[in-house]
Protein backbone atom coordinates (compact mmCIF):
# COMPACT_ATOMS: atom_id res chain seq x y z
CA UNK A 1 0.00 0.00 0.00
CA UNK A 2 2.87 2.44 1.13
CA UNK A 3 4.93 1.80 -2.17
CA UNK A 4 1.27 2.13 -4.18
CA UNK A 5 0.82 5.87 -2.79
CA UNK A 6 4.78 6.07 -3.86
CA UNK A 7 4.62 5.75 -6.99
CA UNK A 8 1.43 7.63 -7.12
CA UNK A 9 2.80 10.66 -5.47
CA UNK A 10 5.85 10.41 -8.31
CA UNK A 11 3.83 10.22 -10.40
CA UNK A 12 1.56 13.09 -9.98
CA UNK A 13 4.84 14.98 -9.22
CA UNK A 14 6.54 14.37 -12.63
CA UNK A 15 3.32 15.48 -14.50
CA UNK A 16 3.09 18.47 -12.35
CA UNK A 17 5.81 19.80 -13.30
CA UNK A 18 5.77 18.96 -16.86
CA UNK A 19 2.25 20.75 -16.85
CA UNK A 20 4.63 24.04 -16.52
CA UNK A 21 7.12 23.40 -19.09
CA UNK A 22 8.62 25.58 -20.84
CA UNK A 23 7.60 25.55 -25.29
CA UNK A 24 9.28 28.76 -27.03
CA UNK A 25 6.71 28.42 -29.88
CA UNK A 26 3.86 28.47 -27.81
CA UNK A 27 5.97 31.51 -26.39
CA UNK A 28 6.02 33.44 -29.61
CA UNK A 29 2.19 32.84 -29.85
CA UNK A 30 1.99 35.21 -26.15
CA UNK A 31 4.49 37.46 -27.58
CA UNK A 32 2.15 38.76 -30.09
CA UNK A 33 0.35 40.89 -27.69
CA UNK A 34 3.87 42.10 -26.48
CA UNK A 35 4.67 43.27 -30.22
CA UNK A 36 2.13 46.19 -29.79
CA UNK A 37 5.53 47.95 -28.09
CA UNK A 38 8.29 45.47 -28.38
CA UNK A 39 10.08 43.36 -30.85
CA UNK A 40 13.01 41.12 -30.87
CA UNK A 41 15.27 39.45 -33.27
CA UNK A 42 18.09 40.62 -36.07
CA UNK A 43 15.58 43.58 -37.08
CA UNK A 44 14.48 44.98 -33.73
CA UNK A 45 14.01 48.47 -33.17
CA UNK A 46 12.97 50.28 -30.00
CA UNK A 47 9.28 51.47 -30.08
CA UNK A 48 6.89 52.20 -27.02
CA UNK A 49 8.97 50.00 -25.15
CA UNK A 50 12.66 48.54 -25.70
CA UNK A 51 13.58 45.83 -27.96
CA UNK A 52 14.04 42.70 -25.87
CA UNK A 53 16.80 40.81 -27.62
CA UNK A 54 19.08 39.14 -24.58
CA UNK A 55 16.65 40.28 -22.06
CA UNK A 56 17.43 37.46 -19.70
CA UNK A 57 20.82 38.52 -18.16
CA UNK A 58 20.27 42.17 -19.02
CA UNK A 59 20.36 44.96 -16.76
CA UNK A 60 17.46 46.45 -16.23
CA UNK A 61 17.06 49.95 -18.10
CA UNK A 62 19.94 49.50 -20.13
CA UNK A 63 18.87 49.37 -23.57
CA UNK A 64 20.91 52.09 -25.87
CA UNK A 65 18.90 54.46 -27.27
CA UNK A 66 15.49 54.11 -25.28
CA UNK A 67 14.31 56.64 -22.87
CA UNK A 68 13.51 54.70 -19.90
CA UNK A 69 11.46 55.91 -16.48
CA UNK A 70 13.43 56.75 -13.66
CA UNK A 71 11.84 53.84 -12.00
CA UNK A 72 13.32 51.31 -13.97
CA UNK A 73 16.72 52.85 -14.39
CA UNK A 74 17.59 52.98 -10.69
CA UNK A 75 15.40 49.57 -10.11
CA UNK A 76 18.81 47.86 -9.65
CA UNK A 77 17.44 44.55 -11.53
CA UNK A 78 19.11 42.31 -13.80
CA UNK A 79 16.17 40.32 -15.69
CA UNK A 80 16.68 36.46 -15.08
CA UNK A 81 13.80 34.17 -15.31
CA UNK A 82 12.45 34.60 -12.01
CA UNK A 83 12.58 38.24 -11.87
CA UNK A 84 11.24 38.53 -15.63
CA UNK A 85 8.40 36.48 -14.54
CA UNK A 86 7.52 38.07 -11.11
CA UNK A 87 7.83 41.49 -12.86
CA UNK A 88 5.86 40.31 -16.34
CA UNK A 89 3.04 39.23 -14.26
CA UNK A 90 2.76 42.58 -12.54
CA UNK A 91 4.91 44.91 -13.62
CA UNK A 92 3.86 48.22 -11.66
CA UNK A 93 4.07 46.18 -8.49
CA UNK A 94 7.67 44.90 -9.33
CA UNK A 95 8.86 48.20 -10.44
CA UNK A 96 6.40 51.01 -8.90
CA UNK A 97 6.95 54.05 -10.80
CA UNK A 98 7.31 52.12 -14.52
CA UNK A 99 5.71 53.36 -17.67
CA UNK A 100 4.90 50.32 -18.50
CA UNK A 101 0.90 49.92 -18.89
CA UNK A 102 0.58 46.23 -19.58
CA UNK A 103 -1.56 44.83 -16.64
CA UNK A 104 0.03 41.93 -16.31
CA UNK A 105 0.31 37.87 -17.69
CA UNK A 106 -1.58 35.90 -15.05
CA UNK A 107 -1.44 32.71 -16.45
CA UNK A 108 1.92 30.82 -15.42
CA UNK A 109 2.07 28.31 -18.23
CA UNK A 110 1.93 31.55 -20.80
CA UNK A 111 4.62 33.27 -18.68
CA UNK A 112 6.86 30.23 -18.62
CA UNK A 113 6.28 30.01 -22.73
CA UNK A 114 6.32 33.71 -22.90
CA UNK A 115 10.36 33.41 -20.94
CA UNK A 116 11.28 30.48 -22.88
CA UNK A 117 10.62 32.30 -26.30
CA UNK A 118 12.64 35.88 -25.44
CA UNK A 119 15.55 33.21 -24.45
CA UNK A 120 15.61 31.93 -27.62
CA UNK A 121 17.44 35.46 -28.74
CA UNK A 122 20.59 36.78 -27.81
CA UNK A 123 21.18 40.52 -27.66
CA UNK A 124 21.96 40.71 -31.12
CA UNK A 125 18.90 39.88 -31.93
CA UNK A 126 20.04 36.28 -33.41
CA UNK A 127 18.13 32.97 -32.83
CA UNK A 128 20.55 30.79 -30.09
Amino acid sequence: MIRQLLIASAVLCATAGASYAQDAAAGEKVFAVCKACHQVGETAKNGVGPNLNGIIGRAAGTVEGYNYSDANKKSGITWDEATFKEYIQDPKAKVPGTKMTYAGLKDQQKVNDLVAYLKSFGADGKKK
